[in-house]
């Protein structure tokens, strides 16, 4: 599969963009996967959720993956707005654990463009900026065969329509395969 089989994936750099459901991970690292350079990512050191660079490595190169803890959700966005707006890494994810009011979401979209990188805001189902480009709701689905498989919903879209994509990282690739839904 190449990248342009999924629409609206990779993400339109220089815009922030945002994830829900138990595979946003899996979702922000095949997209870092595919952005390459340096990844930032920026959570709040409280959360319980760690990521293990070594289990970046079927994804990215755990040296190119730089993690920041932050300790409320405004210095999150403090350092995701200013690494955007650096242009030092090619994605900058942050995890958020409350609402994202339209002035620091349209502060993401001005730091992503200033910097031409891509913002990723990994946010709980049902909480979403009016100023995010993208939203994606990301969960795993059951198949008896095969564990990676992925249902990928784009929920909101600014500059198209949505829909409804069922995909599985291949770690021996470093690619998004499209597959069938589970079942079928």
């Amino acid at each position: 599969m190449t990248y342009s089989s999924l629409p609206h994936f990779p993400l339109k750099s220089g815009r922030a963009h945002e994830v829900c459901g138990a595979g946003a991970f899996v979702f922000a690292f095949a997209l870092a996967a595919h952005k390459g350079g340096k990844i930032i990512w920026v959570r709040e050191g409280w959360e319980p959720t760690q990521i293990n660079p070594n289990g970046s490595i079927a994804f990215v190169d755990p040296a190119d993956l730089i993690i920041c803890q932050t300790k409320t959700q405004s210095e999150t966005l403090a350092v995701a707005e200013e690494a955007l707006r650096s242009g030092a890494a090619s994605l900058v994810v942050m995890t958020l654990g409350k609402p994202l009011g339209l002035t620091e979401g349209r502060r993401l979209q001005l730091a992503a463009r200033d910097g031409a990188s891509t913002g990723l805001a990994v946010i709980p189902d049902g909480m979403g900026s009016n100023a995010a480009e993208t939203r994606w709701r990301c969960n795993p689905t059951f198949d008896p065969k095969d564990s990676t498989h992925q249902k990928w919903e784009l929920i909101k879209n600014k500059s198209g329509t949505l829909g409804v994509w069922y995909v599985r990282w291949d770690t021996a690739s470093r690619r998004l395969v499209m597959v069938s839904p589970a079942g079928n």
